[in-house]
Parts: structure tokens; C-alpha cells; sequence
């Protein structure tokens, strides 16, 4: 009963928001949107990386798995710069 009431307290400060506070709104959740595909993406492609580079597990790198490792992000950093100036590029000309 307590949670229904949340909700429905929740509901009516929503319905009296004001545009401008509803596009605010909007943006403050595609922007946490991004952050949390931005998160997940990076976490994935760790992985891919650690499988990749990493053997076997220790106390420390050894010299191989630390340039594999860097490489590895250093094209990751590459590609994702790409793609995005590429998706910024299109973007640009889809508005014009």
C-alpha cells in the first residue's frame, strides 16, 4: 500500500512539471542512458581484451600481456573514435 502511494505521488509531480522541466528531465535520462551503454560497452570489450591477452593469472603482467593488453585498448580507443566522428559526420549532414 505504501509503494502504490510513491507511485501515485510519484505520478502527480510528473504531470506537474513544466516543459521545459520535462525536456530537462528528458535529457538527465538519455544522458545516464549513455553512461550506462558507455559502462557496459567498455566492460565487454575488457573482456574481450583479458581473453585475448591474458593466459593465466598472477601477481604481475608480464611484458607480453601488458603490450597485448595495450594494444588492444589502443584499438578499441581507434575504433570507437572512428565511429563515433563517422555517426557525428552523418548526424551533421542529415541536419543540414
Amino acid at each position: 500500500m505504501r509503494r502504490l502511494r510513491k507511485v501515485g505521488n510519484w505520478t502527480r509531480k510528473m504531470a506537474e512539471l513544466g516543459e521545459a522541466d520535462e525536456a530537462e528531465l528528458q535529457r538527465l535520462v538519455a544522458a545516464e542512458q549513455q553512461k550506462a551503454q558507455f559502462t557496459a560497452q567498455v566492460h565487454h570489450f575488457m573482456e574481450l581484451c583479458w581473453d585475448k591477452c591474458v593466459e593465466k593469472p598472477g601477481n604481475r603482467l608480464d611484458s607480453r600481456t601488458e603490450n597485448c593488453l595495450s594494444s588492444c585498448v589502443d584499438r578499441f580507443i581507434d575504433t570507437t573514435l572512428a565511429i563515433t566522428s563517422r555517426f557525428a559526420q552523418i548526424v551533421q549532414r542529415g541536419g543540414q
